[in-house]
């Protein structure tokens, strides 16, 4: 679970570090331009339940720590969806990335059996 520590808040923000790998890129993007926007996301499991906001500015410090101490592989379509709705008025929205089955992984349409003892 990575963390986001944004301006002087005392409280850390966790997101799972594949999917903060992706927001940095995207705010880090956003605010070497000089923008200003929002970040929106559903809080995880084990915290209370809801959704958070927050806004970004250039002039704010902001710092990720990531746990896995390797670099993530990024995923394009993931950064263009995210980078998609940072532009929009309702700033980003971390969503789920989208994952494509694998050509080499044939389909699994077989019944499914579930035994009981």
């Amino acid at each position: 679970m990575g963390t986001i520590y944004y301006g002087g808040s005392a409280t850390p923000i966790h997101i799972e570090d594949r999917a903060l790998a992706h927001l940095k890129v995207v705010i880090a993007t956003k605010l070497r331009r000089s923008e200003s926007f929002t970040v929106s996301w559903r809080h995880p499991d084990g915290e209370p339940r809801g959704r958070s906001t927050i806004w970004l500015h250039p002039s704010i410090p902001i710092r990720f720590v990531f746990d896995d101490p390797e670099p993530a592989e990024l995923s394009r379509e993931w950064i263009e969806d995210l980078a998609q709705s940072a532009s929009s008025s309702g700033g980003i929205t971390l969503v789920a990335e989208h994952i494509e089955p694998s050509p080499d992984t044939p389909d699994d349409d077989a019944p499914q059996t579930v035994t009981t003892v």
